[in-house]
């Protein structure tokens, strides 16, 4: 099983900048900030064409368990190449994160009894993780899913760069008696959100923060809204309510970025809040009237009874 997916698929994240080069700067580690996370107890490592194990459980291959490079370039499947063909056989076996071992880019949350991963979800594209990997910047002492390559990253693009990007992607996989392979509703999902290095900071987090719960209000009450609306036509409507739910998420999706620029404190920005909060509140209305439809005297009554109100979104203030 390669490390780097897991049997669901685990969800990386890297700060980006606008150049191939300062983005490879920005994701750089230092053998202090790796040796600063606690999890390779053998440091950096060597890279494994330097010195190549001789079998899954030589001295060798200990060492790249236990460091940086072993785990950056797993060796998790042997070839021989042979005359006759290919010998192909399991490599050396990872630990995984309930081990306490995980790529830096992957993001987990420990502060349950047990670690929990951020896992790739074609359903829920990854822009609304955003806050969950920007928990550290929250000085309330909230936790949550930390990734150490944004933490460290972030450092370093606040100091070097005025616009940045955290990209967030991975695929999708199904697994069986510890074989990865892609079938069905798999699927790789990227998103890339840009921030201003100036914006960034507690009162900037905080507001999209609160943008983000008014957002997850509106998917639950959609949600809850079409439900309803199938239960008085006495018809089960909970994969048509799921599937309104994703095309609300998806209209939003195309405005996110503006809303994440209009953050700040600034009279403007509170202006433009304002604005797509009204925005939002019509994809709520958008995605209830496409999936709900009122033509019958029945599907009227029930269109009418259940459709959202979002009066109280919409008016309240976006300070």
């Amino acid at each position: 099983m390669w490390p780097s997916v897991a049997h669901m698929g685990l969800l990386h994240n890297f700060v980006m900048a606008k150049s191939i080069l300062d983005s490879i700067c920005l994701n750089l580690l230092s053998a202090q900030a790796i040796d600063s996370t606690g999890i390779f107890t053998a440091g950096v490592g060597t890279a494994p064409w330097e010195n190549m194990p001789q079998g899954e459980a030589c001295a060798t291959a200990s060492q790249l368990k236990q460091s940086y490079m072993g785990r950056l370039i797993p060796l998790c499947r042997f070839c021989l190449l042979a005359d006759e063909g290919m010998h192909y056989s399991e490599g050396i076996a990872h630990a995984g994160y309930k081990e306490g071992m995980q790529d830096l880019s992957v993001a987990i949350d420990s502060s349950g009894k047990e670690p929990r991963a951020q896992w790739v979800d074609p359903n829920k594209r990854p822009w609304r993780e955003l806050i969950s990997l920007l928990s550290f910047i929250d000085q309330s002492g909230g936790s949550g899913f930390q990734s150490w390559q944004i933490r460290f990253g972030l450092d370093r693009a606040r100091d070097a760069q005025k616009v940045f990007s955290i990209w967030s992607g991975g695929l999708r996989v199904s697994s069986n008696a510890g074989e990865q392979y892609v079938s069905g509703t798999d699927d790789v999902v990227e998103s890339n959100i840009w921030l201003e290095s100036e914006a960034l900071g507690q009162s900037w987090f905080e507001q999209l923060k609160q943008e983000m719960d008014g957002l997850d209000d509106l998917a639950k009450a959609l949600y809850g809204r079409v439900l309803a609306y199938f239960k008085g036509l006495t018809v089960d409507g909970k994969n048509t309510a799921a599937q309104a739910t994703n095309m609300f998420w998806q209209l939003c999706e195309r405005d996110f970025q503006e809303l994440v620029n209009s953050c700040d404190t600034t009279d403007e920005t509170k202006k433009t809040r304002q604005q797509l909060r009204r925005k939002f509140a019509g994809y709520q209305h958008q995605s209830y009237d496409h999936f709900c439809p009122n033509e019958t005297a029945r599907q009227i009554d029930a269109w009418a009874h259940n459709r959202p109100n979002h009066y109280k979104y919409i008016s309240q203030e976006a300070s």
